[in-house]
């Protein structure tokens, strides 16, 4: 007898935007059950360094912001790929929230009157903090940004975030059943009625019912073999959301590369050292990003910053090692041991006990290594998603788009609890009025199917290694869906995936399968993961132009005239290919098509001839 279990919201994920979510079903005194692969406090939000973006005009180096510039600075940022809508959504609302969460518990840094210092390309400057703020929530400098609005806790943001928000969710009595995974979207064609999901302590199914369900999961990295992602970043909810049939992904081919992942772990060095102050320097221990970009250098977005290190190295001026391919420096030596060891105590931390090495008078190894994942469950700017009602979708896992083909650093960790309360309240607004009707055969069906995949993979005799197909994968995007992209690269990423994906039927273990069993649980995963790895690679293999992250070596114009649209991917069954169409980037323009200030390159508008 499987165990079933009943809630009026079942958040796949415990993170930021899941919690977020739930706290406000919760006190809108909805029933409200989290499903995480690992205790909620050890969810990747926890791993975010830097801080969360909004404009609250507190520090020195902030006077003057307001969300007006916010939304300049993210719409810039995406390379007018976002929706527009949404990012003044957001960018209305996020003041608001990081406030609420100081009022939570969340210890900000705070604005300290009087004289202070900063640095800027490495030299240092006096300025001096209005004494009437003293106390206020302060800011760092983050890339791609024209004041200062990143909200910070030294740099464990995420860490310190994460706790309070957990904290929150028990207090309003948000329960958490974690080591449990959903392996399947329980669905009639037209509602989501809730997930089978797997106990990966026992290895038993259960099923899960509700009146909403919410797909959190985070993002996707792991089907990528170089990512500052934790192991369990593998995109299970926007698999088991494609392989619906009916859920669309937006934007799969958008993959951000974080200019500075340390060699060779690709563990996070994060932003807010470039913020703060550090340098990006070459084999010569030269200064070279003012020679690419003379007005944003180190703090231009992460798009533009990780391909001119690329460049760079190309040209003969990376580090060789013993671990691949070439890296670049990254030099905080000058913030000095005060800044060094208490407002990026992580990063100190990090280089001592990975690297050896003491960043107060070593320099970092770093390189571009893949980090976030633009695309997702593709939503209304309600965080409802496109194909089953009753499903939503909300942070890194969802394609809500505030992001469009790059998103600001600080505007994503912002968006998991800013998105989070948005949507929470469009979902509190849906289980007022929503009636639960669950269809026994649907579930009996959906539950039989699950269970036959495991007695197929434990006794059906297949001959194919998960761990091999997996390094397949893993290999294929890195070799062809990278920073730099071009159509040969690309068309062979998606064959030798197709051919993966083929081999994903005769999947064997080498193990019993029993328990809690890792072998087993990536078995059930991957195939989903190779259709998510499709979708990156064929949507990136037909968007013919370059646009933020996307950066085609082939076409290397932005093409607003044809190509200012957003993909979106589904999933037929037995199909060996996503079926790509595409809708309007945004509905409407606030801020028409134009320069971003950084980045260059040509740009075909929309009232260009074609050729």
């Amino acid at each position: 007898m499987v165990e079933t279990i009943y809630t009026d919201l079942l958040c796949l994920g415990a993170g930021l935007a899941g919690e977020r979510v739930a706290i406000e079903a919760a006190g809108a005194g909805f029933d409200v059950i989290c499903l995480s692969l690992v205790h909620s406090k050890r969810s990747h939000s926890s791993a975010a360094q830097g801080g969360m973006q909004a404009a609250l005009g507190n520090s020195v180096m902030g006077e003057g912001d307001s969300p007006d510039v916010h939304f300049l600075d993210t719409v810039k940022g995406s390379d007018w790929g976002c929706d527009q809508e949404v990012a003044r959504m957001f960018v209305d609302t996020a003041p608001i929230v990081m406030r609420e969460l100081a009022h939570w518990g969340v210890p900000w840094n705070r604005v300290v009157g009087g004289k202070g210092f900063y640095y800027k390309g490495g030299q240092k400057y006096e300025k001096f903090e209005d004494p009437a703020k003293e106390g206020l929530i302060t800011s760092r400098n983050f890339g791609g940004t024209a004041k200062w609005r990143t909200c910070y806790t030294s740099d464990g943001t995420g860490h310190a975030v994460l706790y309070t928000m957990d904290n929150r969710a028990t207090q309003m009595g948000v329960q958490v059943h974690d080591r449990v995974e959903a392996i399947s979207m329980i669905h009639d064609g037209e509602h989501c009625q809730g997930v089978v999901a797997r106990c990966l302590k026992t290895g038993k199914l259960r099923v899960y019912l509700a009146k909403a369900t919410l797909v959190a999961t985070g993002g996707y990295g792991r089907i990528y073999k170089n990512t500052t992602n934790a192991v369990i970043c593998e995109g299970g909810g926007q698999s088991i959301a494609l392989d619906t049939g009916v859920v669309s992904l937006g934007n799969m081919e958008a993959i951000q590369f974080h200019p500075t992942g340390i060699v060779p772990t690709d563990i996070l060095v994060t932003e807010g050292c470039r913020g703060d102050g550090g340098t990006l320097l070459d084999k010569n221990e030269d200064r070279f990003m003012p020679d690419y970009e003379p007005e944003k250098a180190e703090l231009a977005s992460r798009d533009v910053v990780s391909r001119r290190m690329i460049e760079h190295i190309r040209k003969g001026f990376g580090v060789k090692n013993p671990y691949g391919d070439d890296h670049l420096w990254l030099d905080i030596r000058h913030l000095g041991e005060a800044h060094i060891r208490t407002k990026l105590r992580e990063v100190d931390e990090i280089c001592q006990n990975f690297l050896g090495i003491d960043p107060l008078h070593q320099l970092i190894p770093v390189r571009p290594t893949h980090h976030y994942s633009m695309g997702g469950v593709r939503t209304n700017k309600h965080g409802a998603a496109y194909g089953l009602k009753g499903l939503f979708a909300a942070g890194e896992a969802a394609c809500w788009d505030l992001h469009g083909f790059n998103r600001l650093g600080g505007n994503s960790l912002a968006e998991t609890v800013v998105a989070g309360k948005i949507i929470g309240a469009k979902v509190v607004e849906y289980l007022q009025g929503a009636t639960a009707t669950f269809k026994t055969a649907v579930i009996d069906e959906r539950l039989k199917k699950d269970q036959a995949r495991i007695d197929t993979l434990i006794h059906g005799g297949g001959k194919e290694n998960v761990y091999e197909l997996r390094n397949m994968m893993q290999d294929a995007l890195m070799k062809g869906v990278g920073i730099f992209r071009n159509e040969k690269d690309l068309d062979q990423a998606v064959k030798t995936l197709q051919e993966v994906h083929a081999r994903t039927a005769n999947l064997g273990l080498k193990s019993n399968g029993l328990g809690a069993n890792p072998e087993l649980a990536l078995a059930l995963k991957l195939p989903g993961m190779v259709r998510m790895a499709l979708c990156v690679a064929y949507g990136a293999l037909e968007r013919r132009e370059s646009r933020g992250c996307h950066a085609r070596e082939d076409y290397p114009a932005r093409n607003d005239r044809d190509w200012l649209v957003r993909t979106l991917a589904t999933w037929e069954e037995g199909a060996d290919l996503p079926t790509l169409r595409y809708e309007p980037a945004t509905p409407s323009f606030e801020l028409p098509p134009g320069e971003r200030g950084y980045g260059g390159g040509k740009i075909i508008s929309a009232d260009d001839k074609e050729a």
